[in-house]
């Protein structure tokens, strides 16, 4: 799998480099963002989404803050079929780091504020793609990214 991320890296990524630093280009939220690994994994689950699961820019969100508790928490990526409904809860990890309990936690905490129906966990080399049913507390774990309504 490290051999397709090198791969998407350079064939689909939109790189530029500033004084010995580089950049990747995000086109969600139009502009250039520092090269991370994590930011490497946001950007292919967005080439993902668009790909494969047929979403739209205006469907997907980056970054964006949101109120939880007394805090302000960001999540990676949030995907919405319209406006006010949201569909796929992303959380996004560097292909290096292990995807554990406390990641599945972080991700359930903030869908208790977001309300998705689908949440995804990805570090670009493991993939987490679960349904989730409010009614009786369950998550469906499912193989496919799913499809724009």
């Amino acid at each position: 799998m490290m051999n397709t991320l090198h791969i998407f890296i350079n064939n689909f990524l939109k790189l530029k480099k500033n004084r010995e630093k580089k950049y990747i280009f995000c086109e969600i939220r139009k502009r250039y963002m520092s090269f991370n690994k994590e930011e490497v994994i946001r950007q292919y689950v967005i080439f993902l989404l668009k790909n494969i699961g047929h979403y739209k820019n205006s469907n997907i969100s980056v970054e964006s803050s949101m109120k939880m508790y007394e805090s302000i928490k960001r999540y990676d990526v949030l995907v919405r079929c319209t406006k006010k409904n949201p569909y796929i809860l992303i959380e996004c990890k560097s292909p290096y780091q292990k995807i554990t309990q406390k990641t599945f936690d972080q991700i359930s905490m903030y869908n208790q504020i977001i309300n998705a129906s689908f949440l995804w966990i990805s570090n670009g080399i493991k993939n987490y793609i679960f349904q989730v049913n409010k009614h009786k507390k369950k998550y469906l774990f499912i193989k496919h990214i799913p499809l724009r309504k």
